[in-house]
């Protein structure tokens, strides 16, 4: 079991565009601000990718990373994580460079090549803002997001060991906790493994309590007593798939990022806050206490707020 909760909020993504929420977060001020009271109201680690400030594309420029990350850390003790995922349209080198230059605690770190595809949100009848947002989406029926075995151990080596940076490794199916476990054989990763078990995306296991418990007992054949998990889940799955992760002994992800619903109905969320403070109260009412950021440095072994270069 979880010795505290290490709650996870996921602000903006690159799934999710703005004409699906005027509450996303896309400029420097609105993903500052958010991520402020996301961990006011209880995140513990802060996972962050960056917005065009022009018209809220996903960027991968580290001026837009830039343009919040110190903000954020001089307001909030909560730790700071940076995608390298991107977005799929985005090469390795664009998706690595905001990390490279920032050397954050913890990056985001997916395990594998796989089809991404939101390609489904396209067809959805809505008032585009942008010009950019359907194709963006429409295009992932045609594109693999890239992480080979070598894309992987260059990041591990040329982001981890080099910038002593700590990984959150998102596993969107049995397959990528295989390879972690290879390169856990390998030494390449150490103890404690933080891993985030992805449920919901088109291309990756299904949201479903049967998909968490396979996705868990396998890690658990593999990865043995070396891991903590944590688990996200898409959409109209989030809170309630979040709470059974807690009760298998995990840690949990929400956020707009994943959802943009209030997660009691079809709402929209007002803003990241919210959901952090939905699910924290689901969570306390059950008896679990939330890690502060503190305690979770500790529990994954990170390297401190204090040793980063932002």
């Amino acid at each position: 079991m979880a010795d505290k909760i290490i709650l996870t909020c996921a602000l903006t993504g690159s799934i999710h565009t703005p004409s699906m929420s005027p509450h996303l977060p896309s400029g420097p001020d609105m993903i500052a601000k958010q991520a402020v009271a996301a961990a006011e109201a209880g995140a513990t680690i802060l996972h962050l990718h960056a917005r065009d400030p022009k018209d809220g594309r996903p960027s991968a420029k580290v001026e837009d990373f830039l343009a919040f990350l110190p903000r954020i850390r001089q307001r909030t003790d909560a730790i700071i994580n940076i995608s390298t995922g991107g977005s799929s349209q985005m090469t390795l080198a664009e998706r690595l460079a905001p990390s490279l230059a920032a050397k954050p605690e913890m990056c985001s770190l997916n395990m594998g090549s796989m089809n991404f595809g939101i390609f489904p949100l396209a067809e959805q009848p809505r008032a585009w803002k942008h010009d950019w947002e359907q194709p963006f989406l429409a295009a992932t029926k045609d594109v693999v997001f890239k992480n080979t075995f070598a894309d992987i151990e260059s990041i591990l080596t040329d982001l981890g060991e080099a910038h002593d940076t700590r990984f959150e490794f998102e596993c969107y199916d049995p397959g990528h906790i295989q390879t972690l476990a290879h390169f856990l054989k390998k030494g390449l990763v150490k103890a404690p493994l933080f891993v985030q078990f992805v449920l919901g995306v088109l291309g990756g296991i299904d949201a479903s309590p049967e998909s968490l418990l396979f996705m868990k007992q396998t890690a658990d054949r593999l990865l043995g007593d070396s891991y903590r998990f944590s688990v996200l889940a898409a959409g109209r799955h989030q809170m309630k798939l979040g709470t059974m992760g807690a009760i298998l002994g995990g840690h949990v992800r929400v956020g707009l990022e994943d959802s943009l619903s209030d997660g009691a109905s079809r709402a929209l969320a007002p803003d990241n806050a919210h959901q952090v403070a939905r699910i924290r109260r689901i969570l306390t009412e059950m008896g679990y206490e939330i890690a502060s950021p503190s305690e979770a440095r500790a529990m994954l072994n990170l390297k401190g707020g204090d040793r980063v270069a932002f």
